[in-house]
């Protein structure tokens, strides 16, 4: 005799009725896209740290050259480690009697710490404190064995007595020396108007 089960003025169902429709349910319910599931499986995609507040020193002999300030870093181990930084940075560089010189801020940063190169993008401002120059873009990258900055999207330069448009630009890491490619336009200001 097979088992059945009876509730209360319910009609009988059989149990293997029942095991066949939970089964059918579960069959179709467990259909997942195979890269969605080896995202979630993929250990590299989460960071190996992450740091609130932070504040890194570059230094050369002894000697500070850059500060480097986040509100979020995290950390990513793979076979190209790197840094992100996806609250945005602020590094300031110094001269060698450790005043700043220039500053850069973005709202996104992310640095490889093979190659030694920094890109930031989203609203990244250069500032040359000592020439009182500022450069506007939306994405620049920094590398540190060159000592360079370079950009090749649309770059604004404001300086006390002009200002200059282009669509990229070299640069030292002070921003003493730099070049604009593709320059778009170079338009007077009066300092009196300002």
């Amino acid at each position: 005799m097979e088992p059945y089960v009876a509730n209360h003025g319910f009609r009988p169902v059989k149990i293997k009725t029942i095991f066949f429709f939970l089964s059918l349910l579960v069959l179709f319910a467990c259909e997942n896209d195979i890269n969605t599931i080896t995202s979630l499986s993929t250990v590299d995609s989460l960071p190996a740290e992450t740091a609130r507040k932070i504040q890194v020193i570059y230094s050369d002999s002894g000697r500070i050259q850059a500060m480097l300030e986040s509100p979020l870093m995290k950390r990513f181990e793979q076979k190209d480690p790197y840094y992100e930084f996806p609250e945005g940075f602020r590094i300031i560089f110094y001269d060698s009697a450790m005043n700043p010189e220039t500053e850069i801020t973005a709202k996104y940063g992310i640095r490889n710490d093979k190659t030694k190169i920094m890109e930031a993008q989203n609203n990244v401002v250069v500032k040359s404190i000592n020439k009182n120059e500022q450069l506007d873009t939306e994405k620049l990258i920094w590398d540190e064995v060159k000592k360079q900055i370079y950009s090749d999207v649309f770059v604004k330069i404001t300086r006390p007595d002009r200002v200059i448009y282009g669509d990229g630009l070299t640069s030292d890491q002070d921003f003493n020396n730099y070049t604009i490619k593709n320059l778009k336009g170079e338009f007077q200001v009066n300092p009196d108007e300002r």
